[in-house]
């Protein structure tokens, strides 16, 4: 099975970017599951029901969010009815709408999807080690071939994540950071990993947002506000890994960017 993933989409730019990439990518590397990272697709922050739906008119089969699930309240109105999204897992089960975990059927074989987030930094939910030791052992009553979205803040605790469930899962990459990293590989008992896939949106932001404000922030230690940017150039962050079906292991993992410095080729 090949999987493609495209890493955090932000704001219009980022939509708009994936709508004018993602059938292109598709067509290149012909993926049987296409997984978007949309938590922060809402201008910036949180999804909404019509932005959902047009990923998978895009091309999406499985979309996966983040610390911003909840910023956008239309949210509420649909998550349940969202059969193709995928909230972390470790918010509170008894208490959050939604799904931790997904299914996705290619032929004869199954590919679960899982969300999860961090806690370093962020929002101190349930132990996403815990969660994943249970959602793990769920998953491989049914499949060997396990994707794990973790939505985490610091490096240390995605490697911790991504040697914790080293040949126990297919692969592990990381989002949130916004920034892609150089360090895809397979671990030693078959585990594809990546420590941030990186963001699609605005190329010339900071992390997606306008730049004056953020360096103001740095500057002088004084609240800011934040917008994303809604025009300019545009970047696209993804990864391609390829599974063996019968064992789930991961056989390769490539990483790229289109962006007027990495101009897509097909």
């Amino acid at each position: 099975m090949r999987l493609l993933f495209v890493g955090d989409v932000v704001g219009s730019v980022g939509r708009d970017t994936v709508s004018l990439y993602l059938p292109l990518l598709k067509k290149k590397y012909r993926p049987q599951v296409t997984i978007i990272n949309g938590e922060n697709a809402a201008a910036g922050r949180g999804i909404t029901e019509k932005i959902y739906k047009k990923f998978l008119q895009d091309g999406a089969d499985v979309v996966t969010l983040g610390n911003h699930t909840w910023d956008n309240r239309d949210i509420f109105e649909f998550i349940d009815e969202a059969k193709k999204m995928v909230r972390p897992a470790n918010f509170p089960a008894a208490t959050t709408p939604g799904q931790g975990i997904v299914y996705i059927k290619v032929n004869q074989v199954e590919l679960a999807v899982i969300n999860l987030q961090g806690r370093a930094f962020m929002v101190d939910i349930d132990d996403p080690f815990a969660v994943i030791d249970e959602l793990v052992a769920e998953a491989r009553q049914r499949t060997p071939l396990i994707f794990l979205d973790f939505h985490a803040e610091t490096t240390s605790e995605k490697q911790a994540m991504g040697w914790f469930l080293d040949g126990r899962v297919s692969a592990v990459v990381g989002t949130h950071t916004h920034v892609q990293t150089n360090d895809a590989r397979i671990l030693p008992e078959g585990t594809a990993y990546l420590t941030d896939v990186g963001m699609t949106g605005p190329y010339d932001g900071i992390l997606g947002m306008k730049r004056e404000a953020v360096i103001g922030k740095f500057r002088t230690a004084l609240p800011h506000r934040f917008e994303v940017v809604e025009s300019g150039r545009n970047t696209l962050s993804y990864c391609v890994i390829e599974l063996d079906d019968v064992t789930g292991k991961a056989k390769k993992i490539e990483v790229g960017q289109i962006n007027e410095d990495s101009p897509f080729r097909d």
